[in-house]
């Protein structure tokens, strides 16, 4: 551990020494950039000029939360008469510090502290007080040589987070510690190679990644090389050894040993590319192998999503009307040796899969339909309808982080109808200044076919019934 820090400090010295040798620019952008340098950046850059190579700065978010019959147990949801609702408020502050001593060399520190009051969950999920986020290192200037290469603790996210995200709604936001190079193909293209494994909150103590859980990657995505088209080609591996679920803790760390290997692709319009249309596409394909019950289970699947969009740019409010469709396959044949439910790897799920995170992008169809309006300046007010339809009646219905509901009725429900439910949500969003962001949703699930007969399995349970949720979200940025 000595020969380690000692190593460290060198390597740190050896890179200050050169960008203290090699020309700096007389005024160099900020580590993380951004279309405003924040209150704190600004001031510092008023008083001396030195500090454009600087970038400090904090966000705080308060969210309080109400979930009524879904959303806290999910074996206990939509049941009249199992006791499932809760309510809590969440505070998130981070805080950074950036440095670009010269136009080559990056480094980038963020604190991350996160608070939950009144969860009835106990622990809570979302508790991590004051912790390490990100700390990295960028090396390389894309102008000079079009290779640069991050290494440390950092967000992975690519596309629209379909498959790979931050998870930022989330009160513990998703960080990697991972090395990631990019090759520069100027404005039009770029290419990501990244090893990395997942860090692993635990609440009051020093967060470290998931030694057994392995993440690999190769992204590629390019402007135009299909006309109108931002086009994406990826390839990703997750391996997760046996000692994944214990990694922290005797009780804490990962899922269980796996190998998932998705090659995916994705195509998005370019911004005003087709006049007032817009549309995305993105299909993924997996195969591998599972270890469910002591054996090993070779893994066939299959996902995806898509999206189009209409916006009336002449009319009051430039209303946008939009569908879209997301699937994951489930496993038609549970005995046969195979395993055909799709895995969402690290998707920020709670854009895709309805705003209550009742359900992911497992053993499910969902279409939907939404409207966004800007009423007045800095307003934004969308409303979504959401079904949602198991894939395979012979697999079982998922919450938002993968896990089979199982209990209470809940499980391979052959006899009941594929139809889950349906979700309302409705949010309106207000930006007053470029530093605070004011949000307030409501959402309504409307039990389905399989909900009613999968409740009434047990008749202690009383019933299906509707979830409610209600949230309120201030964000201010420093």
């Amino acid at each position: 551990m000595r020969k380690q820090n000692m190593f460290d400090r060198w390597m740190v010295g050896l890179l200050l020494m050169v960008c203290l040798i090699a020309p700096i620019p007389a005024a160099t952008a900020p580590a993380t950039g951004g279309a405003h340098p924040g209150f704190v950046n600004q001031w510092l850059r008023d008083q001396s000029p030195a500090m454009e190579k600087w970038d400090l700065g904090a966000q705080f978010r308060f969210r309080y939360e109400v979930k009524e019959n879904g959303g806290v147990t999910s074996n206990r949801d939509f049941m009249r008469n199992l006791s499932n609702d809760n309510d809590w408020m969440m505070f998130r502050t981070k805080v950074h510090l950036g440095w670009t001593p010269c136009d080559w060399v990056s480094l980038y520190a963020e604190g991350r502290d996160s608070t939950v009051h009144s969860d009835g969950r106990l622990p809570s999920p979302d508790r991590d007080r004051f912790d390490l986020y990100q700390a990295y290192v960028n090396l390389g200037n894309p102008k000079s040589f079009p290779l640069t290469l991050k290494v440390g603790r950092q967000e992975l996210a690519y596309g629209d987070e379909r498959y790979i995200g931050v998870l930022d709604w989330a009160n513990i936001p998703r960080t990697f510690d991972a090395a990631k190079v990019r090759l520069h193909g100027g404005d039009k293209w770029w290419v990501d190679a990244w090893a990395g494994r997942v860090v692993i909150p635990y609440d009051r103590h020093f967060n470290v990644a998931n030694d057994y859980d392995w993440f690999l990657g190769l992204y590629a995505s390019a402007r135009g090389l299909v006309p109108k088209l931002e086009t994406d080609f990826y390839f990703v591996s997750r391996n997760i050894s046996a000692g994944s679920p214990t990694a922290i803790t005797p009780t804490l760390g990962g899922p269980g040993p796996r190998d998932l290997y998705m090659p995916g692709v994705r195509v998005k319009s370019l911004p005003g590319a087709f006049g007032p249309w817009d549309f995305s596409v993105e299909l993924a394909g997996q195969l591998g192998s599972i270890n469910q019950a002591g054996m090993r289970r070779d893994l066939y699947a299959f996902g995806g999503g898509a999206a189009a969009g209409y916006t009336f740019k002449e009319t009051w409010g430039s209303p946008r009307l939009g569908l879209g469709y997301d699937f994951g396959t489930g496993d038609d044949h549970p005995g046969d040796g195979e395993v055909n439910t799709f895995q969402n790897m690290f998707g920020t799920n709670h854009k895709f899969y309805g705003l209550m995170d009742l359900f992911g992008g497992w053993n499910m169809h969902i279409p939907r339909a939404n409207i966004t309006l800007k009423p007045v300046k800095n307003l934004t007010v969308t409303s979504e309808v959401l079904l949602f339809f198991l894939a395979s009646d012979q697999d079982l219905l998922y919450n938002i982080a993968g896990a089979g509901r199982v209990g209470n009725g809940y499980g391979i429900n052959t006899g009941a109808g594929r139809y889950v439910g349906t979700e309302l949500d409705l949010v309106a969003t207000y930006a007053p200044t470029h530093w605070a962001n004011l949000q307030v949703g409501y959402g309504h699930f409307f039990v389905g076919d399989y909900i009613r007969d999968t409740a009434a399995l047990v008749p202690a349970n009383g019933g299906a019934v509707d979830a409610h949720w209600f949230y309120l979200q201030a964000i201010l940025r420093f």
